[in-house]
C-alpha cells in the first residue's frame, strides 16, 4: 500500500508516530502518556513538541501551501527532504551548532530532532534586551565554515557539483526568495503591506531605478553564483540560544549561493534589531547600552568570520579554487587572493544586507522587532531609518571599507529622522 500524506495533529500524533522506533527510543514506547503541543507559528510548517516518559522531541511536518497565505499558496512537500539534507551538511560543516537529527519521512515531509528545551528565538531575546554570550563568536565562524567547507575552495569539484545540482531543485522555496526578498518590496506586489505613514519613504525608494537595477543585480548572484551550500534565510528567527548557547534551526530554504549571503542576512537583523530599540527600552540609557552592544556584536561577527575564513584558507584548502599546488608549492604567496576573495564577499554581503532591510518593511513577511511596536508613528520613524540605511548599503557598498565603517554608518544613520 502507497503511503498517502497527512497533515498531523495534536491528538492523532501519539498513535501515528508510535511505531517509530527512533522517536520511541527518545520519547518512550508508552504514547498513551504522551503529551503532544503544537507551537508552530512560522509561515510554512506544523512543529510539536513532544513529550514522554523517557524525554521530549521536535516534530516538524511540511504542509502542502504557505501557512501565512493559506491553502491558495501550494507548495510541495518536497522542501522537508532539502531541510533535512541541509541539517546533515550543515552539521558537518560546523558540528555542534545544529539541533541534532533523529528521523526523516518524506512523503509525509517531517522531521523528528532534539528539543533545544532551554533556547529561545534570538529575535525575541534581542526584543527583550538579553544579551547572549558567545554570539558572534558561534555565528561569526558558522558562517565561515559553512561558507569555505561547502565550497570548491574545500570541496571535490564533482561532489560539489552533485550537490549543488540536488539544492537547485528546492525551486519553490527559492522562488519565494526571489519574489519576496529582491523583486515584490521595489513596486506595489499583492501580498505587501507596510506601516502606516511610511508612504513616503516608500515611493522615494519604489521610484529610485538604480535601486531596483542593483536589487536584481544581486538577485542574479543569488541565482546562478552557487559559491557555497547557504542556509538561505539566516536571520534572528532560526537562531536559538540560551544565555551562552547558540544553535541554528529552520534550514529549508538551503541552496548554492554567494559567499556573502548568510553573512548579509545575519547583519542586517543584527541592524534591524539596533534600530528598533528606541521602543523596546524604558529610557535613553537603556537604549543606548542595548545598542551599543548590538554593533559590538555585529563587528565582532565580522572579524570571526575573517579570521575563521583565513584560517581555513590556511589549513584545509584542497579543492580546485586558489589550489596550493598553483600558489604555495610554486614558492608563491596565495595572500592576494585571498583578500581578493574576502573584499568580495564583504561587499556581497553588504549589499545582501541592504537587501533584507529593505525587504523586512516592505514585502510581506517583516520582522517582530518592528512589528511588535504598537505605536505606529514610533514604528514608522525606525523603519524609515533602517530602510535609508539599506538603501544606502546597497547603492553603494564599495565606499564602506570594513565594520567600522559600517558601525559608523549605523550610528549616523540612528541619529537621523527621514519623516
Amino acid at each position: 500500500m502507497v503511503e498517502k500524506y497527512l497533515a498531523l495533529n495534536q491528538s492523532e500524533l501519539p498513535e501515528r508516530l508510535s511505531s517509530i522506533s527512533a522517536i520511541t527510543d527518545k520519547v518512550g514506547s508508552n504514547f498513551s502518556n504522551w503529551d503532544v503541543k503544537e507551537v508552530g507559528d512560522g509561515n510554512l510548517n506544523l512543529v510539536f513538541i513532544v513529550i514522554g516518559d523517557k524525554g521530549k522531541i521536535i516534530i516538524k511536518q511540511a504542509l502542502p501551501h504557505m501557512r501565512l497565505v493559506g491553502e491558495g499558496w501550494p507548495l510541495t512537500l518536497e522542501r522537508s527532504f532539502f531541510e533535512y539534507n541541509a541539517l546533515i551538511r550543515q552539521e558537518k560543516s560546523d558540528p555542534g551548532i545544529i539541533p541534532e537529527v533523529y528521523y526523516f519521512n518524506k512523503t509525509q515531509g517531517l522531521i523528528a530532532m532534539e528539543f533545544l528545551e532551554y533556547h529561545k528565538i534570538l529575535r525575541v531575546k534581542l526584543i527583550n534586551g538579553e544579551k547572549v554570550e558567545g554570539l558572534s563568536n558561534s555565528l561569526g565562524k558558522h558562517c565561515a565554515r559553512l561558507a569555505f567547507r561547502g565550497s570548491e575552495l574545500s570541496m571535490d569539484s564533482s561532489e560539489k557539483k552533485a550537490d549543488s545540482a540536488l539544492f537547485y531543485r528546492n525551486v519553490e522555496l527559492m522562488g519565494i526568495t526571489q519574489n519576496f526578498v529582491f523583486t515584490d518590496p521595489y513596486y506595489k506586489a499583492e501580498l505587501n503591506f507596510n506601516t502606516d505613514g511610511l508612504a513616503p519613504i516608500i515611493k522615494i525608494l519604489r521610484q529610485d531605478t538604480k535601486l531596483k537595477t542593483q536589487a536584481h543585480k544581486m538577485l542574479m548572484k543569488f541565482s546562478s553564483h552557487g559559491e557555497t551550500m547557504c542556509h538561505g534565510d539566516l536571520h534572528s528567527g532560526s537562531i536559538m540560544c540560551t544565555h551562552n548557547d547558540t544553535k541554528i534551526i529552520d534550514p529549508e530554504f538551503a541552496i548554492y549561493g554567494p559567499m556573502g549571503f548568510d553573512l548579509g542576512m545575519l547583519i542586517a537583523n543584527y541592524l534591524m534589531s539596533f534600530f528598533s530599540q528606541p521602543a523596546h527600552r524604558l529610557n535613553s540609557i537603556e537604549t543606548s547600552a542595548f545598542q551599543s552592544w548590538l554593533l559590538k556584536i555585529i563587528e565582532d561577527t565580522v572579524e570571526k568570520f575573517s579570521t575563521e575564513f583565513r584560517s581555513l584558507w590556511n589549513k584545509e584548502r584542497k579543492g580546485i579554487l586558489y589550489s596550493k599546488s598553483l600558489f604555495e608549492d610554486q614558492g608563491q604567496s596565495s595572500k592576494y587572493a585571498l583578500d581578493s576573495v574576502m573584499s568580495d564577499i564583504w561587499k556581497n554581503s553588504l549589499s545582501f544586507c541592504g537587501i533584507e532591510m529593505l525587504r523586512r518593511c516592505l514585502s510581506l513577511a517583516h520582522n517582530a522587532d518592528f512589528e511588535k511596536i504598537e505605536d505606529t508613528i514610533m514604528r514608522a520613524k525606525l523603519e524609515a531609518r533602517n530602510l535609508m540605511m539599506g538603501r544606502e548599503l546597497l547603492l553603494n557598498p564599495n565606499s564602506i571599507k570594513g565594520v567600522k565603517s559600517l558601525i559608523n554608518m549605523a550610528k549616523e544613520f540612528n541619529r537621523k529622522d527621514f519623516l
